[in-house]
């Protein structure tokens, strides 16, 4: 059956939603519910079975259910590596060590390497770097506007490029959905791999970032940052010890490349991902348990205490996950790709597709402050489209990422816009102002790329 404009009315709707709104899971159930009522002719009483049964048939198969629980227990290891203290004894151990890099370049190179080893979570990576340099940055005069545009440039970014976390689950467990809906065809690791070299504004972001610190680039409201008066505060932990925090991210990354490697029967871009983050985070957990009990770092209690805290801080993103597989489910049934396709062809060049996509994606993340939001609602679309008008996937892909990356970088209300000035302790609004103009820039340098990539590929 065809639904004609209705097919892409349902994820107008639930962009449009999600900008009203700013709650991305309220946005994807709207959507989700106004696609099943057009594929029910709106027989509301089908729809919601459908909705019931279609959530349901979600866990049947086996990856999501893997994909799903690794984001909860990510959740965990997070508010454990918190709980414990983990975190606080590195800050106080590279803060310790910081004399090696006293200097206002080496302030600004701690907070970006800082930002680029710590690729576990996008939050986790801008609070360490913002924390630990900021009193180095102090002492140097560099603005906090400065730390914080360096913290959160570092942050998303990196977590895209190397997708070893929750990012990488999100975007993984999107693609395979669209593989399983013989949406798209190939392996979606490899897809997603692919993907990387053609997520040109995170790469342009960490280029621009570099620049700006080897050759003290100041651009627009930065020029006129000014640095907070330096107070020499005393190291309260001389002996702090960073293992407790290192070893366990060095383990979850070793094991996701191990299980790949199992599961691939020695190709980790033939392995299962799902099941390789899965058993990642399973064993991190162990590990964490059998280090930090003797060690007295936590006792029994407290670790699953803060084990079932961390999981609890991830049934939000859990739950956008899932409603996002759904709502791809949905945008399958409406033959919303094919639609589009018929509507673009003989009117936009299908090499602009990449970049309206980068574009689309970069408006619905600033409106929203979310990326994963928009990864969820315009993954499903991109790719349908992508391979509908014969355009490289991995392009597609990217442009869905970058577009995202690109508008909660830039957006006010960005979790990640708002801890890097926690973190940076910045006025949130002139990070914001200071901030733009170098994400404006890496936004064109991108389009740009999108736009030739599109011609060449």
């Amino acid at each position: 059956m065809e639904y004609g404009i209705l097919s892409i009315a349902i994820p107008i709707l639930t962009i449009i939603l999600a900008i009203i709104t700013k709650d991305v899971i309220v946005s994807l159930i709207g959507g989700i519910l106004a696609g099943f009522l057009v594929v029910n002719n709106f027989n509301i009483i089908d729809s919601l079975v459908d909705v019931s049964t279609g959530t349901i048939n979600l866990f049947t198969q086996s990856w999501i259910v893997k994909t799903l629980l690794f984001m909860l227990l990510v959740g965990a290891i997070i508010r454990l590596l918190t709980i414990s203290k983990a975190v606080d004894q590195f800050v106080h151990y590279i803060s310790n060590k910081s004399q090696t890099i006293d200097s206002p370049k080496g302030a600004m190179f701690l907070a970006y390497f800082l930002g680029v080893v710590i690729f576990i979570e996008s939050s986790i990576t801008s609070l360490i770097s913002g924390t630990v340099a900021k009193p180095l940055c102090d002492k140097h005069g560099v603005s906090r506007e400065k730390l914080a545009y360096i913290s959160d440039s570092t942050s998303a970014p990196i977590c895209s490029l190397i997708p070893l976390n929750a990012w990488g689950a999100l975007l993984l467990g999107l693609i395979v959905t669209a593989i399983d809906s013989q949406v798209i065809s190939g392996n979606g690791i490899e897809l997603l791999v692919a993907s990387i070299p053609y997520n040109f504004y995170a790469i342009f972001t960490l280029i621009i970032v570099m620049l700006v610190i080897l050759f003290n680039i100041n651009i627009g409201d930065m020029k006129v940052a000014k640095p907070v008066a330096y107070i020499e505060i005393t190291k309260n932990n001389p002996n702090a010890n960073p293992l407790p925090m290192v070893l366990p991210i060095i383990l979850l990354i070793v094991m996701v490349i191990v299980g790949l490697y199992l599961t691939g029967d020695g190709d980790i871009f033939k392995g299962s991902g799902s099941s390789s983050v899965f058993y990642a985070v399973i064993a991190t957990l162990v590990f964490i348990y059998l280090y930090y009990i003797p060690s007295r770092l936590l006792n029994h209690k407290e670790y699953f205490k803060a084990v079932y805290s961390g999981i609890s801080s991830m049934i939000r993103v859990t739950l956008i996950l899932i409603f996002a597989l759904l709502i791809g489910d949905v945008i399958s049934k409406l033959d919303t790709a094919s639609y589009l396709a018929n509507l673009l062809h003989g009117n936009i060049p299908p090499h602009l597709v990449a970049l309206l996509i980068f574009w689309v994606a970069s408006i619905m993340a600033f409106s929203t402050g979310t990326s994963w939001g928009t990864f969820s609602i315009m993954m499903p679309i991109a790719l349908s489209l992508g391979t509908t008008l014969d355009i490289h996937l991995p392009l597609v892909i990217a442009a869905v990422i970058s577009g995202g990356i690109f508008g909660d970088h830039a957006s006010p209300i960005s979790d990640t816009t708002i801890i890097s000035s926690m973190a940076a302790e910045c006025d949130h609004i002139s990070h914001v102002r200071t901030q733009l103009p170098y994400a404006i820039i890496g936004a064109i340098l991108a389009s740009i790329s999108f736009l030739i990539a599109g011609v060449m590929l």
